[in-house]
């Protein structure tokens, strides 16, 4: 639960510079400005779902959150994206590129330590030595 917990901070993090961003200036880039409030909202809405549904569906999300986020700065860092190109310079770079690594890492943790990782159709050691006996013990 505390590594679900780590995610879900990470992922509030990133939502929350996004939304400083967005509230500073950024709504005003056309394309920008309205994915940084699609992100802000998604961020909170995944956290909600990380605490509330113990399911691998919100760490799968956490998971896309973190890397589509990183992947749309490392675009506007190198090539630009829809006219934005940024830096790797200042806190509001830094502190969401931190948490959302994080959220990836520890979504992948989280996923792992709840067992959601493990090979669905394998069977286990005693389900094969019951198979070969026919059922019985």
């Amino acid at each position: 639960m505390r590594t679900r917990l780590l995610t879900t901070i990470a992922v509030l993090v990133s939502a929350a510079v996004h939304l400083r961003l967005w509230s500073t200036g950024v709504r005003h880039e056309h394309v920008v400005g309205p994915a940084f409030m699609v992100n802000v909202i998604a961020g909170i809405v995944i956290a909600v779902l990380l605490i509330g549904w113990r399911h691998w569906i919100p760490l799968f999300l956490a998971f896309g959150f973190g890397v589509s986020t990183f992947a749309a700065f490392i675009v506007s860092a190198t090539v630009g994206l829809y006219g934005v190109h940024e830096h790797w310079v200042g806190s509001y770079v830094w502190i969401p590129t931190v948490s959302e690594v994080v959220a990836v890492l520890s979504a992948l943790a989280a996923a792992g330590q709840e067992g959601w990782l493990r090979s669905v159709g394998r069977p286990t050691h005693s389900a094969r030595s019951d198979a070969r006996s026919g059922g019985q013990a």
